[in-house]
């Protein structure tokens, strides 16, 4: 099956690689790009780092390796490590976990510096604040939105070629909606099964009136066994 992935580029071939482990073919049309923001750091002081994706690798270099890290799950660790950080605890992949694992582990009342995108969700920082800690947000990164409909995913999708998409993010979901419709081909994109990482990624898909499916749990592995229900 032909499979349109339009993740960042690097996090799309890392994906083309285990879509061809099962025998499907990646068709790569990024609809974003990361890019630094140049952001300066917060001056405020920290006892703790949050990282919630592995594209926060850049913006680790300026910071404190003596500081204990709470990484989102285990992908997004590695970069963690890779910077030289010891002390590091990783949550099961998604806000949920992170923010239980915060919770159990630290005191209310310390301040935590969440390395960032520019477009980010509210969770963990909100339910964190409501746990009584104090939340910096630094936005080193973000995900820049192409301008058009990469051009060959619109032939793809004017040819029928694709026979699903997978779906990691509801604002990269929003954007392939939108430039899909800019591009006229607002029905054929979503005549085809969407498969999205978790609900939220999903909404934006059902609204317009696609069919979407969502994995069991927020890891690729289990958005990539969705593959298997379709037909």
């Amino acid at each position: 099956m032909r499979v349109l992935v339009t993740r960042s580029p690097d996090d799309a071939a890392r994906t083309a690689d285990k879509l061809a482990a099962r025998g499907h073919e990646a068709l790569l049309a990024p609809v974003t790009r990361i890019v630094p923001t140049g952001d300066p750091m917060p001056l405020d002081s920290y006892d703790a780092l949050i990282v919630t994706s592995a594209h926060a690798e850049a913006a680790l270099a300026s910071l404190d390796r003596s500081k204990p890290v709470f990484a989102v799950g285990e992908r997004t660790a590695d970069p963690v490590r890779a910077a030289g950080f010891a002390g590091i605890t990783v949550a099961e992949g998604d806000a949920l976990s992170l923010v239980r694992l915060i919770r159990g582990t630290l005191a209310p009342g310390m301040t935590l510096l969440h390395v960032t995108a520019r477009h980010r969700k509210e969770e963990p920082a909100a339910s964190l604040r409501a746990s009584g800690f104090t939340i910096l947000p630094w936005e080193a990164y973000e995900a820049k939105a192409v301008e058009t409909l990469p051009s060959n995913a619109g032939e793809a999708l004017r040819t029928g070629q694709i026979g699903a998409a997978l779906h990691y993010s509801r604002r990269s979901a929003e954007l392939v909606i939108r430039l899909a419709g800019e591009a006229g081909l607002a029905s054929r994109l979503l005549s085809i099964p969407h498969l999205c990482l978790s609900a939220d990624v999903a909404a934006p898909l059902k609204s317009a009136g696609a069919t979407a499916l969502v994995a069991e749990e927020p890891s690729e592995e289990a958005l990539l066994g969705l593959l298997d229900r379709v037909p």
